[in-house]
């Protein structure tokens, strides 16, 4: 099943494991609110879309993270997978982002890695922000290194 945005609703495992119904069943409410990404459809088209996906492509290039190569494209993920526990300077550990929420972004490679220890970026963002963070394998020791309001 294809969601509003083109997302593959089917290899996601909410909709695997029945969590989701998907966007389209749900007429853009998958986690009981309507979806940021669907609203912008409605009012705008997937012209408009794809103009706010590109700008943000490029404010997150513009950014000029050392190690993050060229950004070239951001997809649909869903917070449950992407809502990462930050540790913060006292010891506590936060999560920033909401679970129910749909975001843009991507994971890339750390263009410095030296082989024997890999890093990641994880970039996310929405119509108010954009979040950079950096992590180990399957998300050890995740560290924001960019959080900007838009």
């Amino acid at each position: 099943m294809e969601s509003i945005c083109g997302a593959n609703c089917e290899e996601c495992e909410l909709y695997k494991n029945k969590k989701c119904e998907g966007c389209r069943a749900t007429n853009g409410c998958p986690f009981g609110k309507k979806c940021w990404i669907a609203k912008y459809y409605e009012i705008g088209g997937k012209e408009s879309f794809a103009e706010f996906k590109k700008q943000i492509i490029e404010e997150f290039n513009s950014l000029n993270i050392d190690g993050m190569p060229k950004i070239t494209e951001l997809y649909a993920l869903n917070g449950t997978y992407v809502n990462m526990e930050y540790p913060l300077p006292n010891g506590t550990k936060v999560k920033f982002l909401n679970d129910n929420e749909t975001y843009l972004g991507t994971q890339v490679e750390c263009e410095l890695n030296d082989g024997d220890i890999k890093k990641c970026f994880g970039l996310l963002a929405n119509t108010t922000f954009l979040l950079v963070c950096e992590y180990g394998e399957n998300g050890s020791n995740p560290e924001i290194i960019i959080y900007k309001k838009r």
